[in-house]
């Protein structure tokens, strides 16, 4: 059974999400929000505890999603569907592209309107992208089609895994750094 409610005792207000887990995360949401999951019977001074040795590391999270807010705010209606018809032409090319390269055949390609990831690689090896991802820089772009294509390969995230990647794309490193929101200066 899942219990959720609002605190403010902490370095910045939160939901604290209880539930049948054994460890307590935290997540800043999109939204901003700062969502705490514990476990059911965890006493609230430890949360609190948790929280405050955290607090540094959640203000870094919040001052990040504020700025990926402003910098990438939700397109309205129009914004969307041209993003989903670039997606849909640019996409299935690059994929093209870079599998020939690497030497691996995806089974399909869908464009998704996923929030929390701008690709994935089934067990059947479809791949899929979201809309979203065509915010970014051709550069970034083609670091997530590669990394899904890798997935082809290695169904994990190992050195090998990143090996290939590094192979097909020496600077990922580089190209995955354009996904994060320009520091105010």
């Amino acid at each position: 059974m899942r219990s959720f409610k609002k605190y403010s005792d902490g370095p910045v207000p939160y939901v604290l999400i209880r539930s049948a887990r054994r460890t307590v995360s935290i997540e800043v949401s999109s939204a901003c929000e700062i969502l705490v999951r514990a476990p059911q019977n965890l006493p609230h001074a430890v949360i609190r505890e948790f929280l405050s040795q955290h607090e540094c590391w959640i203000m870094e999270k919040l001052a990040r999603q504020r700025r990926m807010a402003e910098q990438f705010p939700e397109p309205d209606e129009q914004e969307i569907e041209i993003l989903k018809a670039r997606a849909k032409s640019y996409l299935p090319e690059r994929v093209a592209w870079y599998a020939a390269k690497m030497g691996v055949s995806p089974a399909w390609i869908k464009i998704t309107s996923a929030r929390k990831r701008f690709g994935s690689c089934g067990p059947e090896n479809g791949l899929c992208f979201a809309w979203r991802l065509m915010r970014y820089p051709d550069a970034a772009i083609d670091s997530v089609v590669v990394h899904e294509l890798a997935h082809i390969v290695y169904k994990n995230h190992s050195k090998d895994f990143y090996r290939l990647i590094e192979q097909v794309l020496p600077d990922y490193q580089e190209r995955i750094k354009l996904f994060e929101p320009t520091q105010e200066r």
